[in-house]
């Protein structure tokens, strides 16, 4: 606890519960509980993510701009996304936002025709406002494209052995023949790209972005073996095109069905999303002096210590000397004792049975209610 007993210092730094809350709303809503118990206490709201879904909210919460614009989506209709502007110029892109794996009207065009196009159609977008760096959050794609898409979008050329434009999806990769890169957005040379994602997997092969990632995005197992190849056939000429060897290979390769290749080609710089966010929301400022921090997401499990934002949230509270706790939509039981090796204690909404539909619907109620019973838990209340 804080020297000053009166007024603890709590800071609050959650990731979204995808498909019920924003990570500024799950921050509202756990505040709202510890002001019950604690009125007077300094609560400092820092919505967390970490390059998937929620990572435009996270980002912007600290300020800046949002601006939509129509691009095409993981199928050929077009979506309403949107880039970000912060305050310091520095532009941010969301993959989740285009190519959701959420999107049902995406997810509905088959992955092998799926493309990431309109995220380098948001990109093109987004250097017109001047910005010239830009933070590119890699989760929640539905796309299993190499990027091919992404730098179609950009203004790259794939060709086929006629000279004949191919469709960067990967029903057609087997058939480019050359990369054209003379219309390839010039801007990007004085961009520094940073893409965010703590995958480390390559673009091809047993741990390749087909192979590990495809299944959950529809890929089935007799599609993993050919789409693979494709992927790899195109990888090829984008190495000659873009006079970089070994890209394909390179940690972060496969991220996002092979975005992260074609990031790493522009010549991105890759981080960890979570230890990003937390800079550009003040995280480490926030939590100094602080008693308590709590984190939590939609669920936690044995992953949650491999990077996730809620262990890259306490890395930072105990450094800083103030303790981390746990409040998330599900915990697995299973985790629980790894869990309580970093978290002073673990707590979550739906321990105990309660239909999809009520969890959804009580989701800022539960948490509101959840975090004042932590509070009172580890603060003697005198009403």
């Amino acid at each position: 606890m804080s020297s000053n007993a009166q007024a603890p210092i709590i800071v609050i730094a959650p990731d979204s519960f995808k498909g019920s809350l924003s990570a500024p709303e799950v921050a509202q809503a756990i505040a709202a509980g510890i002001a019950r118990v604690l009125p007077q206490a300094d609560l400092r709201l820092r919505p967390m993510a970490d390059g998937g879904e929620g990572t435009l909210d996270a980002l912007l919460s600290a300020g800046g701009r949002r601006v939509p614009l129509s691009v095409r989506g993981a199928g050929k209709a077009s979506v309403t996304a949107e880039y970000g502007v912060m305050p310091d110029g520095t532009g941010v892109l969301e993959s989740a936002n285009v190519v959701s794996i959420t999107d049902p009207v995406g997810m509905q065009t088959p992955v092998a025709e799926r493309s990431t196009v309109g995220l380098g159609e948001l990109l093109r977008a987004l250097l017109d406002t001047g910005a010239r760096r830009v933070l590119i959050g890699l989760g929640g794609s539905s796309t299993n494209d190499g990027g091919a898409g992404l730098l179609v979008g950009l203004g790259a050329r794939l060709l086929d052995e006629a000279g004949e434009e191919v469709q960067p999806v990967p029903a057609a990769l087997h058939r480019v023949a050359s990369i054209d890169l003379n219309g390839l957005d010039a801007r990007l040379k004085d961009c520094e790209l940073v893409a965010m994602s703590d995958v480390n997997n390559p673009l091809n092969g047993q741990q390749g972005a087909t192979a590990i990632f495809g299944p959950q995005k529809g890929v089935s197992e007799t599609q993993v073996e050919p789409l693979d190849r494709a992927i790899a056939h195109f990888a090829g000429h984008a190495h000659r095109a873009f006079n970089a060897s070994e890209a394909a290979s390179r940690a972060g390769a496969g991220a996002a069905g092979g975005l992260g290749f074609a990031l790493h080609l522009l010549g991105a710089q890759f981080r960890s999303g979570a230890e990003v966010v937390a800079e550009r929301v003040g995280l480490p400022q926030a939590v100094e002096g602080a008693d308590w921090l709590i984190t939590g997401e939609g669920r936690s499990d044995g992953q949650t210590l491999s990077g996730k934002t809620p262990m890259i949230a306490a890395q930072v509270a105990i450094k800083a000397g103030a303790t981390a706790s746990l409040l998330s939509g599900a915990i697995d039981r299973t985790a629980l004792e790894s869990l309580s090796r970093v978290f002073s204690g673990c707590f979550s909404l739906t321990f105990g049975p309660t239909t999809l539909e009520k969890a959804i619907a009580d989701a800022a109620g539960l948490l509101t209610d959840s975090a004042e019973q932590m509070a009172r838990l580890r603060y003697t209340h005198k009403g």
